[in-house]
């Protein structure tokens, strides 16, 4: 944990024992019999602290209650001042990664038509409708073992369309279908825009208001070059209602929020 001290009490000569723990408000008898108060503020993980003493040059013997979660260990002739952690590394990156959500082109599909790969027991070939002009993309998914070839027929999905084409046994699969799996990844569901969803939709994050701030998505190239997709992914799950998001942003379109059938605190890919 990190240290709280300040350089009155190393004058002092004071130890104390500390932990990852919540340190509460003592008292402290000087060599003149006085008291004086000393506060100790420690968030519950020992992160950030401070003390309030009276600035007079005394000796102190003191006792101090302790409400600790782990086991103590001995701080002795505290001579700096005190040290907060910084959490602006975590905030920033936490900040860089949102603000790369948005090159990621997520969009409502239609999934025309599907088949089983000719080549591959495991993969399945499917004709989906984004909305383009140039007509539906040929997409190749991994679902032969978790979704019956019936059940895709007809079916409305989340493509991640700005991926660059990749060459699968033989078929350019142009995109990805966006599927909810458990840790094991025994159980896979395809994620579901509400009723109304439009082919082509462009799909957000957050509030509804948010889609007005929604920037441009990256090229092809940009999501393979900058790893655009592998830095978000691992922040994309499912919440106790189903619901996808990243962090506690919702996925959504026009008509609603993107859930799954029934998989809860699942990976989204």
């Amino acid at each position: 944990m990190a240290m709280v001290g300040a350089r009155v009490l190393s004058r002092a000569g004071l130890s104390m024992t500390t932990s990852a723990c919540v340190i509460s408000p003592v008292f402290v008898a000087s060599s003149f019999g006085r008291k004086k108060r000393v506060e100790y503020a420690a968030d519950a993980a020992g992160a950030a602290g401070r003390s309030i003493i009276s600035s007079s040059p005394v000796l102190f013997s003191f006792s101090t209650a302790l409400s600790c979660s782990s086991s103590s260990s001995a701080v002795s002739s505290l001579e700096t001042d005190a040290v907060v952690p910084s959490q602006q590394p975590a905030a920033a990156a936490a900040a860089d990664v949102a603000s790369d959500l948005d090159l990621l082109d997520i969009r409502v599909g239609k999934i025309l038509k599907a088949w089983k790969h000719p080549e591959a027991d495991s993969l399945y070939v499917e004709e989906v409708d984004v909305g383009e002009a140039e007509g539906p993309r040929t997409i190749c998914s991994g679902l032969v073992k978790y979704v019956p070839e019936e059940e895709l027929q007809d079916r409305a999905v989340v493509v991640l369309s700005n991926l660059k084409p990749r060459n699968m046994r033989g078929v350019k699969s142009n995109g990805m279908l966006l599927a909810a799996s458990d840790a094991a990844h025994e159980h896979v569901e395809l994620l579901s825009p509400p009723p109304g969803a439009m082919p082509g939709e462009r799909i957000w994050f957050g509030s509804e208001a948010d889609q007005a701030n929604q920037a441009a998505s990256a090229t092809p190239n940009q999501v393979q070059k900058k790893k655009i997709w592998e830095t978000i992914q691992p922040l994309l799950k499912t919440t106790d209602e189903c619901t996808a998001v990243f962090q506690d942003r919702p996925m959504r379109v026009s008509a609603g929020i993107v859930t799954c059938k029934s998989l809860k605190g699942a990976n989204v890919s």
